[in-house]
């Protein structure tokens, strides 16, 4: 396929979630920030992909700008895989992860998504013959720090027909207060953000075990120290991460040092579909359970969905579980309880909505 424009778009839209916006990250984060991908062929078939932008969306949708869109514009893609693999070696002195894989992760899922319209099918078809029409999802709760709210928000979750639930509380007298408000049948994770340190992960452990913990994610910084991840399995705690890991070779690195029970890739970070199924051919190889990271509501999303509706091993998906002021997709119209379906439209399988798009999108941030 002749690619014949590459559009970028910041769509930032506000979302609540009952708490303070503070915690996990460095300052208040109470909107959604898409980096939106559009790509077009020769004959006005069109593509949608999303960058990874809380935080970075300035940077990522120029990275897009400057360094992939001259090169991809005018191109003819034949094999996606190879493209992105090309791309990657090109863009290398800029950095093997974070925001040069974010950016071309957006440009991978717009391209597939292209190429499943070109084909006039779904976009799972291109991955499997053999595909589910229904995903399970956990509800992944925002950080709190409240011993009143976090439990009731859990709750909130629940009544909502979510079974499962990740919280990303860093003490054990919150996690534990969230466990006494859904009981021990419920499966209870949390994500620390690397917050911890190794003697205090060591110290809590029995204390998180005794709590039935369905994994903890990313106790300790940095995250790719896969030796000493490795150190704290098999104490009672199953270990998940990988949000923070891009492309297939650092999962590599990452299965073959045994330092997770199960991994989490991003397909907005990662490095797009490409590397994701890279990656989950990895997982398979090396026995290892795939809980895609997905906090998103867009292409990102709706990828992840694809993704999973053509591997089994996926056995749930994450749904951030906060309340956006408008929808770009109508991904709540795919979910049932704790089950999404899997659009069938082609490509991503839904349109986005121009008004909410139109409404909500920015320009770039100038530097102050």
């Amino acid at each position: 396929m002749i690619i014949r424009k590459l559009e970028t778009f910041i769509v930032e839209i506000p979302f609540s979630d009952g708490g303070k916006g503070q915690g996990i990250t460095p300052t208040t984060w109470n909107t959604l920030e898409n980096v939106l991908v559009r790509v077009e062929d020769d004959q006005g078939n069109v593509g949608w992909g999303e960058s990874f932008g809380y935080f970075t969306a300035d940077a990522t949708k120029a990275t897009i700008d400057r360094l992939i869109a001259p090169v991809l514009v005018g191109s003819t893609v034949q094999d996606i895989p190879a493209w992105n693999l090309k791309t990657q070696r090109q863009l290398h002195l800029f950095g093997r992860y974070g925001i040069t894989m974010f950016a071309i992760s957006g440009v991978d899922i717009a391209l597939w998504d292209l190429a499943a319209r070109r084909r006039g099918v779904p976009l799972h078809h291109l991955f499997s013959e053999q595909r589910r029409s229904h995903v399970q999802a956990y509800a992944s709760l925002v950080r709190y720090a409240d011993g009143e709210v976090a439990p009731r928000i859990c709750e909130q979750a629940l009544a909502m027909g979510f079974r499962d639930i990740k919280l990303h509380e860093v003490t054990v007298e919150e996690i534990a207060q969230c466990r006494a408000a859904v009981g021990y049948d419920v499966p209870l994770a949390t994500d620390v953000n690397c917050g911890w340190s190794l003697a205090d992960t060591r110290a809590w452990l029995p204390e998180l075990e005794a709590l039935q913990l369905a994994w903890l994610e990313e106790p300790i910084f940095p995250p790719e120290d896969f030796a000493t991840l490795n150190s704290l399995r098999g104490q009672g705690v199953p270990l998940s991460g990988g949000e923070n890991w891009c492309t297939a070779f650092q999962f590599e690195q990452a299965m073959k040092a045994g330092a997770v029970d199960s991994i989490q890739p991003s397909v907005t970070k990662v490095g797009g579909i490409s590397e994701c199924l890279r990656i989950a051919e990895l997982a398979r190889h090396h026995g290892v359970p795939v809980l895609p990271h997905s906090p998103y509501f867009g292409p990102g999303f709706l990828a992840t969905l694809h993704l999973a509706a053509a591997q089994e091993h996926v056995a749930q998906i994450e749904y951030l579980f906060v309340e956006p002021q408008a929808w770009l997709y109508d991904i709540e119209g795919l979910r049932q309880g704790h089950q999404f379906e899997i659009p069938q439209g082609l490509g991503l399988g839904q349109q986005i909505d121009t008004r909410v798009f139109d409404r909500y999108q920015r320009a770039p941030r100038s530097r102050p």
